[in-house]
């Protein structure tokens, strides 16, 4: 029987979104056309299926298919018999846009899910102890052990079965060979003799206790001269507004030679940057290792920022296709006006595209501050390591305490997910509205 268990588990989700699926609709058509009776009975359908889990007690596997297979098939009778009460085309183009609606943000709500599970993980487990970290199942709520005030000591509380009564105890002492001593408690109280118990006899209690102390205690185990990691952010902060700044105005100064204005060979020269792209980064990584070296740029973070003043091919892309968007007729009228190309490239078109400068920000801000290989290859003094090269080397020093490893991360990212969340909507436009229109 076991081994259907993954089926059972397989049909219960096909269950699960076909009758979610189905709710929906008939709830959403009983609203817009105001019929009480197709919003309460796909209520009630619900309500053997409850029953059902109440009353057999079984695998949760098989709890789970018959939850849903039992409100599947209720609910699909249901809809058969509104379905054929409701014949107008325009309802029942109104219940395909409805299905239609509702299966893209099942799919949708499903695929974020997914997504957002392992950094709800790492959150979690930022401010969890060491016991919860690798429990199965997952604990998602951070808990901590009550610690109440025995003889001027913090000592942890637990239960346990003495002559088959649930007492409390006090954890006063844990020796050498993993068993704790305890004191039994009486009224909160310690109360008799102390006991040496195992592990396996203590109930823990425990309570909503998120340790944000882990996000202290991994600043502390950075070096000292790094002054808690400021240095690390300082270089972090200073490589990726150079590179910012780099990208931006040598791609947007190629782009706009590119767009906007015609010289010999354009379109080939064009096409030979753009075969950049197909060029792996690993065949370029000794040849520029090398020039830098002989640039005597070693160990220093000039490496890291310099080649962003030398544009690359996506981004002279990007913001080609948006000066092209741009109409002829505004460049002209600042050419009669006696208006240079810089100035037509610094004063019209680069106000013009910000949407695209912006998008091309976010994109630079995240590589710059996540980049490692560039500080790995390049950096070998500890006080000019960025954020992500010293998060290795936290890993690697600290890899076996989760919690620490996983607050350490969670620093790092913060202001990465920070930009982007207020600027998602520029990122999002800029990339939307590349390539529309043009020539």
């Amino acid at each position: 029987m076991e081994k259907y268990y993954p089926l059972f588990w397989l049909l219960g989700v096909v269950f699960m979104y076909t009758s979610v699926c189905i709710f929906i609709v008939l709830i959403m058509e009983g609203i817009k056309y105001r019929i009480t009776s197709m919003v309460l009975i796909p209520i009630a359908a619900f309500l053997p299926s409850i029953l059902f889990l109440q009353n057999v007690h079984a695998n949760r596997s098989i709890r789970f298919l018959g939850f849903f297979g039992i409100a599947f098939l209720l609910l699909f009778v249901y809809y058969l018999v509104a379905k054929n009460q409701y014949k107008d085309w325009k309802q029942v183009k109104q219940r395909k846009e409805f299905f239609r609606q509702t299966i893209l943000h099942e799919v949708l709500i499903t695929g974020s899910i997914i997504f957002i599970v392992p950094f709800v993980w790492m959150l979690t487990t930022s401010v969890k102890e060491e016991s919860e970290t690798f429990k199965y199942p997952p604990v998602w709520v951070p808990t901590q052990q009550i610690k109440i005030d025995v003889n001027g000591k913090k000592a942890g509380l637990s239960t346990m079965e003495i002559n088959g009564r649930t007492v409390e105890v006090a954890e006063v002492m844990e020796n050498e060979d993993g068993t704790k001593v305890v004191q039994r408690l009486k009224d909160g109280v310690p109360a008799g003799e102390k006991m040496t118990v195992t592990n396996s006899q203590l109930t823990q209690k425990r309570q909503f206790d998120p340790k944000w102390e882990n996000y202290t205690e991994a600043l502390e185990f950075l070096p000292p001269e790094t002054h808690k990691g400021l240095l690390y952010l300082w270089n972090t902060v200073y490589v990726t507004l150079m590179s910012i700044l780099g990208t931006l105005l040598s791609s947007s100064l190629v782009a706009y030679s590119f767009a906007r204005l015609r010289w010999p060979g354009r379109d080939a020269l064009f096409g030979v940057l753009l075969a950049t792209m197909m060029l792996p980064a690993a065949v370029t990584m000794i040849p520029v290792f090398l020039i830098f070296r002989a640039l005597g740029w070693y160990d220093t973070l000039r490496p890291l920022w310099a080649t962003s003043f030398f544009a690359g091919a996506f981004s002279v892309f990007l913001l080609r296709q948006f000066f092209m968007t741009i109409p002829t007729e505004l460049e002209d009228a600042a050419k009669i006006d006696g208006c240079s190309y810089f100035g037509i490239y610094w004063r019209i078109m680069l106000p013009l595209i910000k949407p695209a400068l912006a998008a091309l920000t976010i994109m630079t801000f995240m590589g710059s501050w996540n980049n490692f290989m560039g500080p790995l290859i390049y950096i070998n003094s500890p006080e000019k390591m960025t954020l992500a090269y010293g998060l290795q080397l936290f890993q690697s020093a600290h890899g076996a305490e989760y919690g620490l490893l996983m607050a350490a991360s969670t620093l790092v990212m913060m202001p990465v997910l920070i930009v982007f969340f207020f600027t998602q909507r520029y990122f999002i436009q800029g990339i939307t509205l590349t390539g529309m229109g043009g020539k």
